[in-house]
């Protein structure tokens, strides 16, 4: 049943009744979901790397630092060993994002999610009984690959079921699950903080947001475009009649499918060939770069990082457990504002807002402990000062909810054609989890060894990103999958590449 609808948009498929209906929001709903095994994982890794009975039995040499009277803020939690805790899960990640193009090609987008959260959910049960470093590390590679799969096959599958005029809005669900990921796990690493075992319910907790996003994805059809790839017309035609509703007429957006199916079935070229080809360079270069660049924001190491990050400017254990939720909450609202204005406003529009908001945050924060902490770093901050700090990283927090955060899911997942729409997403994740690799693996010795000057090296790259975004990115906003090739024709650099 329709539970409201639009008007057409310019592209092949302009005609097509592209009415929002309660299956295509409950099947967006769900496939979004698996955004929430990323989020807890981003949200549980910094709160359990604070808790003493787990430092005790994992990295001790940490607890040890800590007590030194003479360590600085910056460098209390500066240990390769613990970063390669929270960074090891990025390799994996890495691995399995390229795997998980072709698996995707091969099995479909659901099935891929339904693996990824298999093997999340074998991960996380590991993590929970850990008895050692190696276990635990071999849990986070599990937990690695069942991400890598899931945010390879997800924004993809978003993109081919919701209709084209409000793409945008059930693209960002999946960021707004990984937002209600990262509250979830703060909350429960607070309540959990205190308890010697603590910190095993926490990580082995990551079972439950694995087991609704795979059960979710088990109660979901394939999207149309990923069964025709595989040759299923027929299931194809049935999936596109119940997201788009069953007094839809379908043929010509299925046969629009069929056609580019057919396009890209007949070139049979390798897709990690066919996307090197000089008319595909501003796709690849939008792959590489938005997923570079969301990382140099720097939000997921704080995102990470931050009760750690809190700890170390002032606040109490318990205290920077709730700002670090307070700063989940706060990115939470963001996403929705997104959700509402994306499609109104645009993509370009709120990725120049968000960045301009973020720069001016990361300068503030240094500038703050720069002047509250002294260069050295062994200053004591003040409570309101601290507090200050926190209401700076939240501005900046909602900023990155609203721009950065869901758009470098939803801009990658919607510029590709069929043929090498799966190659190009699994660049994207894969570029996404090499540079969170590196900078989780380098944060806090960065954090060590410039103070201050980290937040002012993350709010150059941010200048810089707004800048690459106001020169060379286009509108895409309402434009159909099929008929994404014309933004490039229009643009004034890219339009020598994909023209003639």
């Amino acid at each position: 049943m329709a539970v409201g609808g639009f008007g057409g948009v310019d592209g092949p498929v302009s005609s097509f009744n592209g009415k929002i209906t309660a299956s295509v929001v409950i099947t967006c709903i769900v496939a979004a979901s698996s955004g929430l095994i990323f989020g807890y994982d981003i949200g549980i890794s910094g709160g359990v790397t604070t808790m003493q009975p787990f430092l005790q039995k994992f990295f001790p040499s940490v607890l040890r630092k800590a007590a030194e009277a003479k360590t600085n803020i910056y460098c209390v939690y500066d240990s390769q060993v613990l970063t390669s805790f929270t960074s090891s899960l990025y390799i994996a990640g890495l691995a399995a994002s390229l795997v998980a193009s072709r698996l995707s090609a091969a099995i479909g987008r659901r099935n891929t999610m339904v693996l990824g959260g298999l093997t999340f959910l074998a991960g996380a049960a590991i993590n929970g009984g850990a008895a050692n470093v190696a276990m635990l590390i071999f849990g986070r590679i599990l937990l690695g690959f069942g991400v890598g799969f899931t945010n390879q096959a997800t924004p993809v599958y978003l993109s081919e079921v919701a209709p084209p005029r409000w793409r945008g809005a059930f693209n960002t669900g999946f960021q707004f699950f990984i937002g209600i990921g990262v509250v979830a796990a703060n909350c429960i690493n607070y309540g959990t903080a205190k308890r010697s075992w603590g910190w095993r319910l926490s990580l082995g907790l990551a079972v439950v947001p694995a087991a609704i996003m795979t059960i979710g994805a088990l109660l979901i059809s394939d999207t149309p475009s990923s069964l025709i790839e595989r040759g299923k017309v027929e299931q194809a035609r049935h999936s596109l009649r119940k997201v788009r509703g069953k007094d839809c007429d379908v043929e010509a957006e299925l046969a629009e499918l069929k056609k580019a199916s057919d396009v890209a079935n007949e070139a049979k070229r390798e897709p990690f060939v066919t996307i090197f080809e000089r008319q595909y360079r501003p796709h690849l270069v939008m792959s590489i770069a938005i997923p570079f660049f969301q990382q140099l924001t720097g939000i997921n190491i704080i995102a990470f990082y931050a009760p750690v990050l809190f700890q170390s400017v002032g606040f109490g254990n318990d205290s920077a457990l709730i700002a670090a939720i307070i700063l989940g909450l706060v990115n939470l609202a963001s996403i929705l504002v997104s959700t509402g204005v994306v499609d109104r406003f645009g993509r370009r529009f709120l990725f120049l807002e968000g960045g301009i908001q973020m720069f001016v945050c990361q300068v503030g924060v240094a500038v703050l402990l720069a002047v509250t902490t002294g260069v050295s770093g062994t200053k004591e901050i003040s409570k309101g000062y601290a507090i200050l700090v926190l209401v700076l990283m939240c501005i900046y927090a909602a900023g990155f909810g609203w721009s950065w955060g869901p758009l470098s899911w939803l801009i990658p997942s919607e510029i590709f054609p069929i043929k090498i729409r799966s190659t190009g997403q699994s660049i994207s994740v894969a570029v996404n989890f090499a540079t969170t690799f590196v900078l989780s693996q380098t944060f806090l010795t960065m954090l060590c060894h410039f103070k201050y000057g980290t937040f002012l090296f993350y709010a150059a790259w941010i200048a810089s990103m707004t800048i690459f975004v106001a020169l060379f990115l286009p509108e895409t906003k309402g434009i159909p999958l099929d008929s994404m090739n014309s933004v490039w024709e229009k643009h004034w650099y890219w339009r020598r590449f994909v023209s003639g």
